[in-house]
């Protein structure tokens, strides 16, 4: 039976490297697997990157929900990076997929934003994927870290904003609710 699974985590917890290796393994399997992304996503145009270099081709969100149930029914599994970005009803869309079509669709992204307020996708991925499973990484003091936390360029946390801001480990980093509250970005960072 085909699921629909959230897979979230904190920035740096291997989300899309995790996502790749998916991909690959049903790939060395003689499976199908489609890879999409947002088009929200902007980094990489056409590409899902780790920032651990591997890369693979994708579709966008956009063209997936465009698609023909025959044309999807050619996949054997959906993957999709940064599921936060996507909206309710790409939600609707993947459920569509697992549910009429019996393919699984893995959505890897963002449980909450900087603020620690869940992004669209995230909130309705809680709600109704079947199974939720959290990717760890923990915060500089060595505790897990679950908060998503952006910082300036002069080393100061950005706690207002727009919720969208594409960035990497120049923009964001990785805290344990303690040092989010108090603010603290640990000794390399810390000005």
């Amino acid at each position: 039976m085909a699921k629909l699974y959230f897979r979230h985590g904190a920035m740096g917890s291997s989300k899309t490297a995790n996502a790749l290796m998916v991909v690959y393994n049903y790939y060395e399997r003689g499976k199908n697997a489609l890879m999409v992304k947002p088009q929200l996503d902007s980094r990489d145009k056409g590409v899902v990157r780790s920032r651990m270099g591997l890369e693979q081709p994708c579709l966008y969100v956009e063209d997936l929900v465009q698609m023909s149930d025959e044309q999807i029914r050619a996949f054997d599994c959906v993957v999709v990076d940064e599921a936060q970005f996507c909206r309710k009803e790409d939600i609707v869309f993947f459920e569509h997929i697992v549910d009429d079509l019996e393919i699984p669709v893995i959505c890897y992204g963002l449980r909450t934003d900087f603020r620690r307020e869940p992004f669209e996708g995230s909130l309705w991925l809680l709600a109704w994927a079947d199974v939720i499973e959290e990717l760890k990484t923990v915060c500089w003091c060595g505790n897990g870290a679950s908060c998503n936390t952006r910082f300036s360029s002069d080393g100061r946390m950005v706690r207002e904003g727009e919720q969208v801001f594409m960035g990497g480990n120049d923009s964001y980093v990785a805290l344990c609710r303690k040092h989010y509250k108090k603010g603290d970005l640990g000794p390399k960072l810390r000005k």
